[in-house]
């Protein structure tokens, strides 16, 4: 990993984005860079852009004291200022270096606030192809040490594997393999069954170690939610399941129930064969 990309507002929430980037940046020995954007929807904040300027910077300069000191002696802790939209500009950011991350707070300053879920947060996760670790609870800010790997039906499940091998094998954190259903048909049973078998051996293969569960409830998000929950989870890894609608890219409702519900970091992998265009899916099934 080259980079991490954090999106901060200075506001307390969006400091949680940072603190877990601090510790990601410590395993992979990447560089953090800090992205504020003055949104091109506050009218007055743009008209004062060149004013805010130098407290921005103070701010910023503040930040760097603050956290520079736990970070490893490799990595920088650097900053941009920008003007326009969040969630453009912090993808931007993103597509800049070829191996990037995005960790961002999924809420932020009241008011002004454009990190909450739904809004910029969401935004950036629906619009880039770089994976984003999401994070709500303090709680859940420390090393990874149990990742939860949800496999459901569909093919794309398993292209979050090699980066989740790539995580628990920095941090030495154990894989929950867990294959979720609604159904307890033996035909998803046993198709889960072969994508579980060809993620073990991934990892067999990668040296990670894994324990694989069974869950089936109504509804998927909230059980695996209530798993990663009762195994201690520090990250539940996910794919976006993006799809069209009103020509309009959109995240599946599994995705987004997720998103909107864990309390545990949550980390979002785009799927391979959808093609980001502005906001259009140019390619895809």
């Amino acid at each position: 990993m080259e980079r991490i990309i954090v999106p901060i507002d200075f506001s307390e929430e969006s400091m949680k984005g940072l603190d877990l980037a601090i510790i990601y940046a410590n395993k992979f020995f990447c560089d953090i860079q800090m992205v504020h954007v003055q949104s091109k929807k506050h009218g007055r904040l743009q008209i004062h852009f060149e004013n805010q300027y130098n407290s921005i910077v103070e701010n910023f300069e503040d930040l760097i004291t603050e956290y520079k000191p736990k970070l490893n002696s490799v990595s920088r802790l650097t900053y941009i200022i920008k003007n326009g939209s969040v969630h453009e500009e912090v993808v931007n950011q993103a597509n800049a270096f070829d191996d990037s991350m995005i960790i961002c707070s999924t809420n932020g300053t009241s008011g002004l606030s454009d990190y909450i879920l739904g809004s910029n947060a969401y935004r950036i996760i629906q619009s880039t192809t770089k994976p984003v670790i999401s994070v709500y609870s303090d709680k859940y800010i420390g090393d990874v040490k149990k990742i939860v790997l949800p496999l459901d039906i569909t093919k794309e499940t398993r292209e979050k594997v090699p980066l989740v091998a790539t995580i628990a094998k920095a941090f030495g954190a154990e894989v929950h393999i867990v294959k979720v259903a609604s159904s307890d048909s033996e035909g998803i049973k046993n198709k889960l069954e072969i994508y579980a078998a060809t993620v073990r051996k991934y990892f067999d293969q990668e040296g990670v170690n894994y324990q694989t569960s069974y869950l089936i409830g109504d509804n998927i998000t909230d059980i695996t939610i209530e798993y990663a929950k009762t195994v201690d989870a520090d990250l539940i890894a996910i794919m976006t399941e993006q799809t069209t609608a009103f020509s309009n890219l959109i995240l599946g409702s599994y995705a987004y129930q997720m998103l909107n519900t864990s309390p545990i970091p949550v980390l979002s992998v785009t799927p391979k064969n959808i093609f980001l265009a502005g906001y259009r899916v140019t390619g895809g099934n």
